[in-house]
């Protein structure tokens, strides 16, 4: 019985290991390219959560106007409810990221569910955006073993975030997201916010829509370019990774995109 007990626990530690990779500060330290810290001066501009065709299409034109292009995670459900929007998002030049079939935590999904649920939302963005993605972040930025498996199987990249703005809780304002963004962007990092509000209801992307100006303004005194995920210059995935469950990330060239990379206007 001691034995069973004692093998159960090992499970649930390897299971839920790699959700150790939610703590900004060992993920910052320890796995920048996971963080997505990439060259000073380099800044991705992600958001999770959509298509929301009530909220996605005001932050196309706001980027459209201020010549940026992003990185979408978007979930499979919502891109069913939104397949134009989906192709827009891409057609508009953004980069679209799987976020997962839906927001539950992997933690709670069996090995087979994520990998099939991983696989039928790259799949579905593929058919609909016209181009097959390569990043993964899960929902809540949690991990499991499973989905980190899965991920390499699918030639799915992890990815989480060095900054974000706690855009999604109730009361957030403009100046409240602007400030906890900008707080620790730092010389570079990659920005995690949210275009659509389907897993909290609160209408909390209005004010995200508003801080988003004032983000890009900074990011232009400071010298910082903005631009999606593929075009930052990140750190090679070392050969022997720390002990995270956080498979090495597929291999690609290190070489500045520069004329990717728009200069905020």
């Amino acid at each position: 019985m001691k034995t069973a007990l004692t093998l159960a626990a090992l499970a649930a530690v390897a299971h839920a290991g790699p959700a150790a990779t939610f703590l900004p500060g060992p993920r910052r330290g320890l796995l920048p390219r996971l963080a997505g810290l990439a060259a000073d001066g380099e800044v991705a501009l992600t958001f999770d959560d959509g298509p929301s065709a009530a909220s996605t299409p005001h932050f196309l034109r706001l980027l459209d106007r201020h010549g940026v292009k992003a990185t979408f995670f978007l979930l499979g459900t919502e891109a069913l409810r939104a397949p134009q929007l989906t192709r827009a998002i891409a057609e508009a030049g953004h980069e679209i990221g799987v976020h997962g079939w839906d927001h539950r935590c992997l933690l709670r999904k069996s090995p087979w569910r994520t990998h099939r649920e991983l696989l039928d939302t790259r799949a579905l963005l593929e058919s609909l955006a016209g181009v097959r993605p390569r990043w993964f972040r899960p929902p809540y930025g949690v991990f499991s073993a499973a989905s980190v498996a899965s991920a390499r199987s699918l030639d799915l990249t992890p990815v989480l975030w060095s900054t974000w703005g706690f855009d999604w809780t109730e009361g957030c304002t403009p100046e409240s997201i602007h400030r906890k963004v900008m707080r620790r962007l730092g010389p570079r990092g990659t920005i995690l916010l949210h275009d659509s509000d389907v897993t909290t209801g609160n209408g909390a992307w209005r004010a995200t829509l508003a801080a988003v100006p004032k983000i890009l303004d900074d990011c232009r005194r400071h010298g910082l370019r903005v631009g999606r995920l593929a075009d930052l210059t990140l750190p090679p995935t070392p050969p022997h990774q720390p002990e995270t469950g956080i498979a090495p990330a597929t291999a690609r060239s290190v070489t500045a995109k520069k004329s990717r990379w728009s200069a905020v206007r």
